[in-house]
């Protein structure tokens, strides 16, 4: 009998947490063994857990010895984004032509930034690109893009930008929006995913955001649409 559904998500979460705090790191082996005694769990769930994220390429299985975690590389991140920029831009369309409030979750931006809270901004940051998303009418959309997110963020935020700067990228969506402005909303938006996808590849490379590579990966797995 396979263990239950929420019992494998929470070493799944818990296994994405400790990667992007550095409490799991590349250049080790993790056994299921000592991950199931440090989540409290049985053996069952965590291997479950581990094939969930093998196949989101976030671990390795190491046959009878366990698993090392697998950080997105560059081209990893341009493939994220290729998928991001097929589904936002159309949703930042659709949602501007339906007149969606998107006014009310960027507010949450503001508050984020005046209280200085980085947790908050990002936590408010995913609920408006999935307002877009389910405000669009696709809700299939918004999880998919939710779990792409959940792998870029691995490698922190975005480096190179105040919250200010990324809190500014959205307002021309949130005013195209206002505006019912379907052409305004859908371009905005690209413009934003593309500066957020060059910086990660990046900062996935260790290079300069002008460096030759990030125009070589994006070219390459984005292209110049």
């Amino acid at each position: 009998m396979s263990a239950s559904p929420s019992l494998t998500d929470r070493v799944v979460t818990a296994v994405r947490d400790g990667i992007r705090d550095k409490r799991f790191v590349p250049e080790e082996t993790y056994s299921v063994y000592q991950l199931a005694e440090l989540l409290g769990v049985s053996r069952s769930p965590v291997r479950e857990a581990m094939l969930k994220l093998a196949e989101a390429g976030l671990v390795r299985i190491a046959r009878n010895r366990g698993f090392r975690v697998v950080l997105p590389d560059p081209r990893d991140v341009a493939e994220i984004f290729a998928v991001r920029l097929a589904l936002e831009p159309a949703a930042a369309r659709r949602a501007a032509e339906r007149a969606v409030d998107l006014a009310t979750p960027f507010a949450a931006l503001d508050e984020a930034i005046e209280a200085g809270d980085h947790e908050a901004f990002w936590v408010a940051d995913r609920a408006w690109h999935d307002a877009v998303l389910r405000g669009s009418g696709n809700g299939r959309a918004a999880d998919i893009v939710a779990s792409l997110r959940a792998t870029t963020a691995l490698l922190g935020p975005p480096t190179r930008r105040s919250l200010a700067d990324i809190r500014d990228e959205h307002q021309p969506i949130v005013a195209a929006a206002l505006a019912g402005d379907p052409d305004a909303a859908q371009t905005a938006m690209r413009d934003h995913l593309t500066h957020t996808g060059r910086l990660l590849v990046a900062q996935a490379a260790g290079v300069p955001p002008d460096d030759a590579l990030v125009d070589q990966v994006w070219q390459e797995v984005v292209g110049s649409g």
